[in-house]
């Protein structure tokens, strides 16, 4: 069953298309991963799903309710965990759990419930009472997480909720995200680590320059990305001339330069590699690595979009 369904969606900033005609759809009780380069348009997205934002074109529907013409209904139905903590670091997490209760219109008499429930969920229960300010980036992230489950909505949506984390937090957080399935709970999740939605994610959408691309469970985009492998070779130096070279030859499909590395998708690794290393040397380059990864997403992804999902 559809919980939640985009259709033809468009936005607009002056002559910037932000979200051009994006559509898709995700199931109730899934896993979704939204997946794109910065400035893709997946945050502009987000907001006209959300209803902060209103669509030049298109429309949203959230479990039946049009964010378009039933906004009140369609976002009591949807929780929100930003990139940046919203929260109030001079509050205790209680305090600020009440807080966002209230303001998402938790009753009065469920409102403790609700409360010592979230606490629950994300493992702050014994540091539910201290003031936020002294908490770790990863600890605020988790309470975040909580901030959005307050209102018990239907889909919640999770934009790159781990940037910037201690692992053991992140590791907390992915699991978090993995319990939330067994509780009927909808989530997006926007990341730009592909490990992470490999692990979390039934179904994905590859979205750039404010379009849907490709979209599909993991074996089905990995079917489609089978024919392509990543090379990575790290470069002492990169200048304009070796990027070039390696750009004009023959089975190079795709080729940038992340980090003193080229990264390279081709279908024919046996034949493009030989010719790289040779072209490289012969420009004056040192290679100091050469690294062949399986197909994979983020071959696939570099592939659709010349574009490392990090850039």
């Amino acid at each position: 069953m559809i919980l939640l369904e985009v259709n033809g969606l468009k936005k607009a900033f002056g002559s910037r298309k932000a979200v051009n005609g994006a559509s898709f759809t995700v199931r109730r009780g899934e896993v979704f991963g939204l997946l794109g380069p910065n400035g893709a348009g997946k945050s502009t997205t987000i907001s006209l799903i959300c209803g902060v934002l209103k669509a030049n074109a298109g429309s949203v529907v959230v479990d039946g309710f049009s964010v378009g013409t039933d906004g009140a209904n369609a976002k009591k139905r949807i929780g929100i965990v930003p990139q940046e903590p919203a929260l109030y670091p001079t509050l205790s997490a209680r305090a600020n759990l009440r807080f966002w209760g209230t303001i998402n219109d938790v009753p009065a008499d469920e409102l403790e419930e609700a409360v010592n429930y979230v606490l629950q969920v994300v493992g702050l229960v014994d540091r539910a009472d201290e003031k936020i300010a002294k908490f770790s980036g990863g600890m605020k992230r988790r309470l975040n997480i909580a901030a959005g489950l307050i209102h018990s909505p239907k889909l919640l949506i999770m934009d790159e909720p781990t940037v910037g984390i201690d692992p053991q937090s992140r590791n907390h957080i992915l699991e978090t995200v993995k319990n939330l399935k067994d509780k009927d709970i909808t989530v997006i999740y926007t990341s730009h680590y592909v490990e992470e939605v490999e692990y979390l994610c039934d179904r994905v959408a590859v979205m750039d320059n404010g379009e849907i691309i490709a979209e599909g469970t993991l074996p089905e985009l990995l079917e489609q990305g089978s024919q392509f492998q990543e090379l990575t070779i790290s470069v002492d130096t990169i200048p304009d001339e070796i990027e070039n070279a390696i750009q004009a030859l023959p089975h190079a499909e795709e080729v940038i330069v992340q980090n003193e590395q080229l990264k390279l998708v081709t279908s024919n690794a046996e034949k493009l590699l030989p010719s790289a290393f040779a072209a490289i040397i012969g420009l004056g380059g040192t290679v100091s690595e050469i690294k062949i990864h399986k197909p994979n997403l983020e071959s696939l992804f570099l592939k659709l979009t010349g574009k490392a999902l990090r850039d």
